[in-house]
């Protein structure tokens, strides 16, 4: 792997071409949360490192004919496509750095690293092949009218903590595929693999001062970004408070603004779905993926099971079982299948909820503690136990605010409307799910779930190819796909005189 943060402990702010220092010399430790020990050293930028990187970033974009906006679209291609050749080369070193940072476990974490290759050479492709312009009809063969795209400008790009590098990914690859800078400020808490994907990006031969990042906290860094007059546009990703902010501080310039923010995404399971051995396995295993996954730090997980009536006993009986048996443990152990929270924080807020959700007359059927202590699990890691909370409502805390932790919460429905103004009734709308044998009425409730994506029969997979997005406090624009490319690109009409004339409007 190239150069990275590993080698240069404090200098992490990367500008015009250069690895720097903090401009103030602070430094922040990264937390392994597997043992809450320190593993690493990163610089603690502020507004002022901010203004140097996107001052560098404007100077690649405003650059001369050799700039990257005006760099043919083949050689951006080309580009994305060898940056995805060394994700996978560096695939192992990536995966477990990705697991140390963000608690995962390895086995996710390489899954991660697969997944932003994916999406750097969807983006190189989906440029590559598409036509110049659309041509539009102007009536007379005198004029020749056109819709180009042009790249945006200077995109800030705010990632999160739970998905450090894939989510950076799906703002990177498309905001290089249109020809536009960036400045990407990582989650003060994870930051490590973006730091490592930008010397990747300076290997693959991206020019100085496209490419800039800026390590240090929301409310400086990304307050800055997010404020700045000279960023065009500013891609957030993560908590709703935060993302109002970035909506806030961007409408005084009037930037364009992308914000993927939280869920409480409904999995609905209809009896007939369960009618089989097979039927009720498969739905039973994926409510346990939807739920537990990264321990449920997934902006689209499946946290509130809706089960009907007639199958939930069995249902919730069998899940809570199989929860309990889940292997907690640090995420580069051999055998372990879901690793800590983020940080202690993310712990004692999880430990909130359930404790609001069983005095709100929530019954605990699996977890709700801290797991005692292992080899694999160490006293001071910021474990906590994947947990089931049956007989929930609506009006419970738990069942309305995203929890962000290995919390999944059980409601009951008896028929299909229902069933639907329950997964309905949440002030987000990212992704939800509904099993059923039924194809009729897997359509039906899929067509009127108001989620961003809905799966039928399954849970969690996404597709590059498919935008990803949310209804409600979710957010706003389109990450992945064609129209994720489209977020960072404005239209231009270019409308060509052949035959220019007087227009003779007035006298004269």
């Amino acid at each position: 792997m190239a150069e990275n943060t590993e080698q240069q402990p404090g200098k992490t702010i990367h500008a015009g071409g250069e690895w720097l220092e903090a401009v103030s010399g602070a430094t922040r430790e990264i937390i392994d949360p597997a043992d809450a020990l320190p593993f690493a050293v990163v610089a603690e930028g502020d507004e002022k490192d901010t203004d140097i990187a996107v001052a560098a970033a404007r100077a690649a974009f405003d650059g001369g004919q050799g700039a990257w906006p005006r760099t043919p679209v083949t050689e951006r291609a080309a580009l994305l496509r060898r940056v995805a050749d060394l994700l996978v080369r560096d695939r192992e070193e990536l995966g477990l750095l990705e697991s140390r940072d963000a608690g995962k476990t390895v086995e996710e974490g390489r899954v991660d690293i697969d997944c932003v290759a994916d999406a750097f050479r969807y983006f190189a492709d989906l440029v590559a092949g598409e036509a110049p312009g659309r041509v539009v009809d102007a009536g007379t063969p005198d004029v020749h009218s056109v819709v180009v795209h042009e790249p945006v400008g200077v995109c800030a790009l705010i990632t999160p903590w739970n998905y450090p590098l894939l989510q950076a990914s799906w703002k990177i690859a498309p905001a290089l595929a249109a020809g536009n800078t960036f400045v990407v400020k990582p989650s003060e808490i994870t930051p490590l693999t973006t730091v490592a994907l930008i010397d990747l990006l300076v290997e693959a031969g991206l020019p100085a001062g496209v490419a800039n990042i800026v390590t240090g906290p929301g409310h400086s860094v990304g307050a800055r970004l997010a404020e700045h007059p000279d960023v065009d546009l500013v891609s957030f990703t993560g908590g709703l408070i935060s993302g109002t902010k970035v909506a806030q501080a961007a409408a005084v310039t009037v930037k364009k603004v992308a914000l993927e923010l939280g869920g409480k995404n409904p999995n609905v399971v209809f009896a007939d779905a369960c009618a089989t051995e097979e039927g009720f396995d498969t739905a039973v295993d994926q409510a346990l993926n939807a739920a537990f996954i990264h321990s449920g730090q997934v902006c689209s997980a499946g946290a509130r099971l809706i089960v009907e009536e007639t199958v939930r006993e069995r249902f919730v009986a069998e899940l809570a079982r199989r929860a309990e048996k889940i292997r907690l443990g640090r995420g580069t152990e051999d055998g372990v299948e879901c690793g800590p929270l983020v940080s202690e924080q993310q712990r004692v807020k999880t430990e909130s909820y359930v404790a609001a959700a069983l005095a709100e007359g929530a019954v605990l059927r699996s977890g709700g503690k801290r797991p005692e202590p292992t080899a694999t699990r160490p006293a001071t890691g910021y474990f906590y136990e994947p947990t089931v909370l049956d007989q929930c409502h609506r009006e419970m805390t738990v069942v309305r605010e995203e929890v962000f932790g290995p919390v999944l919460t059980v409601e009951t429905f008896r028929t299909e409307d229902e069933a639907v103004a329950l997964a309905n009734d949440t002030e987000y709308g990212l992704a939800g799910a509904v099993w059923t044998a039924d194809a009729g009425r897997a359509r039906r409730v899929a067509g009127r779930l108001r989620h961003g994506t809905v799966w039928i029969n399954d849970f969690h997979p996404y597709l590059p190819q498919a935008e990803w997005g949310g209804f409600g406090k979710s957010g706003v624009g389109r990450e992945l796909g064609p129209a994720g490319l489209a977020e960072y690109r404005e239209a231009k009409h270019v409308y060509q005189n052949l035959a220019p004339r007087p227009v003779r409007w007035f006298a004269g």
